[in-house]
This record gives structure tokens, C-alpha cells and sequence, in this order.
């Protein structure tokens, strides 16, 4: 009796230790390292890029901002150096005209846009003649003078167009109730724009004294009027700066008067209009 329980002492034994063996083994199966899990299958999105929208086109209130700010640079003897941020800008500049009703028979733009009647009354001609600065000072340096070396970026010609009343950052006429019995001469123009046209470039939108005119006639017997609030000149195109990569310039002859700015431009289009924006007549000049 005492060796059968002694054998089944060693059996529970030996049987305690197996258990014990496969229990350590399940629990290393267990902590064996899991089947990998597949990442979950993320959708590839395509963000479109988009390229930065060009800066709007300048208006009558921004070219006039820029000049009176070269102008206070100017007569404080400042010097500006770097590219201007408005060399390379486009612009779309509205020109009010006519404003106190038809220029005198005969009497010349000067760089300024006007209507007149016809003698019989009956028609009605809207004319404009940039002027010639090839030899202001506004263009000295930059103009290419014949029988002289042309120096870089030289310009063969130039037109210019005054904006009249620049103390007014609107696109209209000035408001009729500012008439008085007053008289005064005008304001001599201070601001404009210089059109330039490089050496060698081409010639078609040149206007070489010639206006830009479109004349209204009377539809049957209805008799023609002009539009309330007078026409408008539109010039449309890029500003390209002068050769010291400034936009505007400015002269003055004495430290009292106030500098005449202008800035330099490319002309792409001219139109004339109606006060309420119809276009009467264009041209596409690049």
C-alpha cells in the first residue's frame, strides 16, 4: 500500500508538472505576436492648386493716390528705390468729360477729351488728341533723342492724357451745385498718364497727332441731345514704369508749385462713353 501511494504521489506529481508545461505553452501561443491587422484603405484626395487671382485692375482713385504720394516725395527731395508695386499692375481708368457742356468752336483738347456741336446743331462730335511730350521733362532720359545713342529700354515716342481733377477720386462729374458767380481761372493739370512706345515696337497704335473721334448724329427727327452728366474717356491697359523701374515721375520748377506727376504706361484700349457706362466707340491699340 505504501508504494501504490507513493506511485501516486509521483503520478500527480508528474502529472501537475505536465499540466503546468501546457499551460505556460498556451499562454506563449497566447502572447505570441497577432496576425498583422491590413491598415485601413485611406481614399487619395487631389487638392487642386490654385494660382493666386491677379490683383483687380487700378482705378482713377488708385492712380491718383500714387501720384500724390510721389509728388510729396518728390518735393520733399525723397529718393524711392526698388521696383514699384504698380509697374506691371493693369488699369482701367474712366476720364469724365464735358461736364460743363460743349467746348468753344475751334478750341483744342491739349491732351484733355471734349465735345462740340456741329455748326448746324444736329450732330455732335466727341474728340480727344493726347499730347505730344516727347520733349517734356516728364520723359527726359527715357526718350530716345535722334542723332544720340539710345540708351536701354529707350522710348521712340510717348502720348499723353491729363486727368482732370485729381482732387476728385470719383468717376464722375463734380456736383453741379458747387457752380457759383465766381470766376477763377481752372487749375492747371498736375496728373496724368505718359502711353510710351519703345524703340523698334510697332507703330499701329500710335496716334501721331491724330484724335480719337466719334461723332453722334440725330436719329430722324428726333432732335439730339447730349447725356446728362457728359461723356466719358476710358483707357484701359498695363503700367510699365519708368527706366528706374518707378511707376510715376514728377517735375516742379519751383519749391511753391505743386510737382506734375505722371506714370508710365502701356495703352491697350481707348473708348469713349455714355455717362451711364454705354460704349460708343473704341479702340483696341496693342
Amino acid at each position: 500500500m505504501a508504494r501504490q501511494g507513493r506511485f501516486v504521489r509521483v503520478f500527480r506529481s508528474a502529472a501537475l508538472v505536465t499540466g503546468a508545461l501546457v499551460l505556460v505553452q498556451c499562454d506563449r501561443e497566447r502572447k505570441a505576436d497577432p496576425a498583422p491587422i491590413a491598415p485601413e484603405t485611406v481614399p487619395s484626395v487631389d487638392i487642386p492648386v490654385r494660382p493666386l487671382a491677379p490683383p483687380p485692375p487700378l482705378k482713377r482713385a488708385d492712380l491718383i493716390t500714387a501720384l500724390a504720394q510721389a509728388a510729396s516725395v518728390y518735393a520733399a527731395g525723397a529718393t524711392v528705390s526698388g521696383t514699384d508695386s504698380l509697374v506691371g499692375r493693369t488699369f482701367s481708368l474712366r476720364l469724365p468729360f464735358g461736364c460743363g457742356g460743349p467746348a468753344a468752336t475751334g478750341q483744342a483738347s491739349g491732351g484733355v477729351a471734349q465735345w462740340q456741336w456741329s455748326d448746324d446743331q444736329t450732330s455732335i462730335r466727341l474728340s480727344m488728341v493726347p499730347e505730344d511730350w516727347i520733349a517734356s521733362p516728364l520723359t527726359a532720359g527715357a526718350v530716345v533723342v535722334e542723332g544720340s545713342a539710345s540708351p536701354e529700354n529707350a522710348w521712340e515716342a510717348v502720348e499723353g492724357f491729363w486727368i482732370e481733377r485729381p482732387w476728385l477720386a470719383t468717376e464722375g462729374c463734380p456736383a453741379a451745385s458747387l457752380s457759383t458767380t465766381i470766376t477763377a481761372p481752372p487749375t492747371a493739370q498736375s496728373v496724368g498718364l505718359v502711353a510710351v512706345y519703345p524703340e523698334g515696337g510697332s507703330r499701329l497704335g500710335r496716334r501721331n497727332g491724330r484724335a480719337y473721334q466719334h461723332t453722334l448724329r440725330a436719329e430722324g427727327d428726333t432732335p439730339l441731345t447730349p447725356p446728362t452728366g457728359g461723356f466719358a474717356l476710358r483707357l484701359e491697359g498695363r503700367v510699365v514704369g519708368f527706366p528706374n523701374d518707378r511707376a510715376g515721375r514728377c517735375v516742379a520748377f519751383n519749391p511753391d508749385q505743386r510737382p506734375t506727376c505722371v506714370v508710365a504706361v502701356q495703352l491697350d484700349r481707348a473708348s469713349f462713353e455714355t455717362a451711364t457706362g454705354e460704349t460708343l466707340a473704341e479702340w483696341r491699340i496693342n
